[in-house]
This record gives C-alpha cells, sequence and structure tokens, in this order.
C-alpha cells in the first residue's frame, strides 16, 4: 500500500469561511478520495492559521482577545467541512502547544545548520496586512494591494531577522527544471519561473513589537525577542501535522506528495517553503498544486474585496453533496470558473436528477417489477463503454483535473440512459420470449449504476454511498475500479428507496 500525503492550505483566522476555501477543502477532499478508493494510505491534513498582526487587529476591532476569536472561528470553519464531509485526517491550529514547538524546533534546526541563511536589517517598504508581506512595486496598483484592494498599505521601518532567501535561487531553478512536475498547473510553473528570472529578494522573517506570534528563537543584537513572521510560522505546519518534531513517524509521511493551495500562495509554498526546508536539511514535497479563484460576475470571491456568497444557502439549494459536485464539475481545477445560481441548478437538473437519479430511480424499480428485486444473471462480457470511461477518469485524476474526472465519470450516467431509451426494457418486458434480452438490460443498468457510484465517490460521499447501499451488493465496500467493466452484479438485491436528487420543485426553495 503506497501513502499517500495531501494538506491544503490553513485558513487565515480572521474571518468566516467563504466560497474560495470551500472549493480548496472540496477539492483536495475529492483527490485524497480518489487516492484511498485506488488503495492508498492516506494522510489528509488541513487546519487554521492563527498568529499574525491581522488577527490581533481583528480581535481588538471586536473587543475580544486574540484566542477567544480564533477558537471561535476555528469552531466555524470546523462546523463547515463536517457539513461538507470533508474527511481530513489531522486538523492543525498554529496556537497548538505541538505546532509552536515544532516552528521553534524547525528554526532552530535552520540555525543550526546554515546559520548564515539568517541575518539581522533594518528594512522599510509598504506592508500589506492582508497579506501579512511586504509587496513589491509590480504587486500594487493606485497605491494598494492588487489582493486586498480595499486594504490601506502600511509603510514600515524596523530592524528585522531576515532569511536570506536570495542564496536559494540557483538551487530552486534547478529543482525546477530536474522536476517540471513540482509546481502544477503549467501556468503557475511558468510565473514562478519568471519569479526566479527577475531574481529573488532576501525576506524578513520577525517582527517587532508584535505579541500575538510565536516567539523567534534567537534574540536580536540589542536583546529583543521578535515575533515569528505569520509565513514562517504556517508553513511548517505541513511539517507538524505529520508529527515534526515529536512524533519520529513523521519521517515515514514527510515529504507530502501534494500541497493543496490558492495560485496567489504559490510563490509561498514554491519558492520560500522549499528555500526553508533546504536551509533545514529536509526534503521537499514533491508537488504543490496552485488552483485558480472561483468568481462571481469575474470578481473573485473574497471578504476584503465584498465579493460574497451565503455558503449556508449555496449547500441548502440542493443539498452538500450536490454543492460539492457542481463546484468540482462547473470550475476547471486547473484555472479560474465561476459560479452562477443559474448553472448551478442547470447542473443539478440535468445530471444529477434527471441524469443519475433518473437511472438509480428507473433501475431498481423496474428490477422490483419485473424481476422481484432481484438482479438476474446474464452473460458477462466486458463493457468498453466503462472500460474507456475508468481509463479517461484515471488520467484526469491522477492529473488533478478533476472537472474532467467527474465528466469522465458522468459519461457512464448518459450512456446508460441512452441504452435505456434505445432498448426500452419496459417494452420488452410485455414479450416472456425476450425474458433474456430484458434480464441482459437489467443486469447492464445496475453495472452502469455501480460504475457512476464508484467513480463519482470522491464528489460526492454521502449520495454514492446511499445509491451503492440501494443496490444490495452485499458488500460494504465500492469495488476497485479495475472491476468496474465487468462486474458481476447477479444475485444482488435491489431497494428502490426514495428520489435520490428531488427535482428543483421538490427541492430547497431558491
Amino acid at each position: 500500500m503506497s501513502r499517500f500525503y495531501i494538506t491544503t492550505a490553513i485558513d487565515y483566522a480572521n474571518g468566516d469561511p467563504h466560497l474560495g476555501h470551500a472549493f480548496e477543502k472540496i477539492g483536495a477532499d475529492a483527490i485524497a478520495r480518489y487516492h484511498r478508493l485506488i488503495g492508498d494510505d492516506v494522510r489528509f491534513c488541513m487546519g487554521m492559521d492563527e498568529h499574525g498582526q491581522k488577527v490581533a487587529q481583528t480581535a481588538a476591532a471586536r473587543g475580544v482577545e486574540p484566542q477567544a476569536l480564533v477558537d471561535e472561528l476555528a469552531a466555524r470553519f470546523r462546523a463547515l467541512w463536517a457539513r461538507l464531509d470533508i474527511s481530513n485526517t489531522r486538523w492543525v491550529r498554529t496556537t497548538d502547544a505541538h505546532h509552536r514547538r515544532g516552528v521553534k524546533a524547525f528554526i532552530e534546526q535552520a540555525l543550526e545548520r546554515n546559520p548564515d541563511d539568517f541575518y539581522e536589517k533594518t528594512y522599510e517598504g509598504w506592508y500589506c496586512v492582508g497579506c501579512e508581506l511586504f509587496k513589491r512595486e509590480n504587486e500594487i496598483a493606485d497605491g494598494r494591494c492588487v489582493l486586498h484592494p480595499t486594504r490601506d498599505l502600511q509603510w514600515t521601518e524596523e530592524r528585522n531577522w531576515f532569511f536570506r532567501l536570495s542564496r536559494y535561487q540557483d538551487f530552486l531553478r534547478a529543482h525546477f527544471d530536474a522536476n517540471p512536475g513540482f509546481i502544477l498547473p503549467e501556468s503557475r510553473r511558468n510565473e514562478l519561473l519568471a519569479l526566479l528570472d527577475s531574481g529573488l529578494e532576501d525576506i524578513s522573517i520577525t517582527r517587532a513589537r508584535l505579541s500575538w506570534a510565536i516567539p523567534f528563537p534567537k534574540a536580536t543584537s540589542d536583546g529583543e525577542t521578535q515575533g515569528t513572521w505569520v509565513w514562517f510560522d504556517a508553513l511548517p505546519n505541513y511539517l507538524t501535522d505529520a508529527g515534526y518534531p515529536d512524533d519520529e513517524s513523521w519521517r515515514e509521511w514527510w515529504p507530502a506528495q501534494l500541497h493543496v493551495v490558492g495560485k496567489d500562495i504559490t510563490r509561498l509554498h514554491a519558492i520560500i517553503w522549499p528555500a526553508m526546508l533546504q536551509s533545514a536539511g529536509l526534503p521537499l514535497p514533491e508537488r504543490v498544486w496552485g488552483h485558480g479563484f472561483v468568481t462571481l460576475g469575474g470578481e473573485r470571491f473574497s471578504k476584503s474585496s465584498g465579493v460574497t456568497l451565503d455558503l449556508d444557502e449555496a449547500i441548502d439549494r440542493f443539498g452538500p453533496d450536490a454543492f460539492r459536485y457542481y463546484l468540482l464539475r462547473e470550475v476547471p481545477w486547473d484555472n479560474d470558473g465561476g459560479f452562477s445560481w443559474e448553472r448551478f441548478a442547470e447542473r443539478y437538473t440535468s445530471e444529477l436528477a434527471n441524469g443519475l437519479g433518473n437511472l438509480a430511480s428507473r433501475s431498481t424499480s423496474m428490477i422490483g417489477k419485473y424481476r422481484q428485486g432481484t438482479v438476474p444473471a446474464s452473460p458477462l462480457e466486458v463493457d468498453l463503454v466503462i472500460t474507456d470511461a475508468v481509463a479517461r477518469y484515471r488520467a484526469a485524476m491522477d492529473a488533478n483535473l478533476l472537472h474532467e474526472g467527474a465528466a469522465a465519470a458522468f459519461e457512464v450516467v448518459r450512456h446508460a440512459n441512452a441504452v435505456v431509451a434505445e432498448r426500452q426494457p419496459w417494452s420488452v418486458a410485455k414479450d416472456p420470449s425476450r425474458a433474456d434480452e430484458l434480464d441482459l438490460t437489467l443486469a447492464a443498468m445496475v453495472r452502469y449504476l455501480a460504475a457512476a457510484a464508484t467513480m463519482l465517490s470522491p464528489f460526492m460521499p454521502a449520495k454514492t454511498a446511499e445509491l451503492w447501499a440501494r443496490l444490495g451488493s452485499g458488500r460494504d465496500a465500492l469495488p476497485g475500479l479495475d472491476e468496474l467493466a465487468a462486474l458481476d452484479v447477479s444475485g444482488w438485491t435491489v431497494q428502490a428507496g426514495g428520489i435520490l436528487f428531488p427535482r428543483p420543485e421538490v427541492a430547497a426553495p431558491a
């Protein structure tokens, strides 16, 4: 059994979860579930980023202590992930004692191995509290950060500890060249190659007068203990999630196979984080995937930009699984894509209610009516439609192209409905001499449903589990992908059950 360690960005604790957070976690969950489906031992880690100036300012504005604020927000995020059936195996908070020890140990390890990587310097520049980053000129438009256009930049002058990122420019370029799949999709790789070509600057990694932070383990020359820059605290969560430094089993899981992050923080994960790891003498993650943004009317969902959507309303519209499916089916996992209430309703009606739901209802109903609920025995042949769909599904999911994986899986549903329309089993059932023909069609319908339930399970875990139970296989676990094309379904005892996907007029009102 292969190990597969997947992480997401840890969410910043200064506001409620929004659609961008949900899109990332649902996508990462689909990847994790796919890897379980193919037999991998999966470690799936998420969490909360809870230190930094922005958190302290938000807490002060609300009149509460920072710890009270992050406790409240962590509970809200976890409640949402539970509602969306996110199957993470680990949850880290950067205020956890274990994580704080891990950050201290990581920095001390880097300081011991490469003391010249750290030096003091007086620095001045425009600081974006929203990003918790000093901004370059090309990252500023009209005097504001391009990612947080509603926030004022702060001119900051102070003496900090710096990390000699420039020292790792050649190392990173060589790593990118030797490992073309390290940062994907290709558009993100090209952006970071251009950044490397323009030259890396050393980065400030501590903040003076910041109490809401993990103390940097080395004092400045004048004896001041500064707060660790929030990103130098946050990025090691991928190590501490794996058990570093207390639990030696972290060595069995690290390096991670996949970091899933938004495209706006790929520089931190594919430039700064690898340099930090190299400084500490630790292996680099195998891959960083920078997904795009979900937009509404062309605008990115963001609390700071004022583009929001009520997540509860979106989930309530047709249920958590339909919401999961729509996002990953509609929005390319390697690019930006838009959310639309109209498209949501269209996808739900055509693909889930009239497509998969109708196929399940017709199949179980006819088997109940014509064969007393037992799937008849029929000649077992390899179904080439399923074979082709599984091959395309595997290729897409292995490449993290989730929208293509969902499309490949749904082709089985489309084909099955076309078969039913062509063969018209309700007419065949009227002629006893055609019993074998009817048996063949009914068994094929169940086989198509089993294939659809299996391939769509990473996208809609609850609904596909319900469908699988209705098929009455007697097996708790879904079949393997290699079984689907010639799956023996004879003798299964199907159950009709309720409507799997109620049509919009029956579903929750708009």
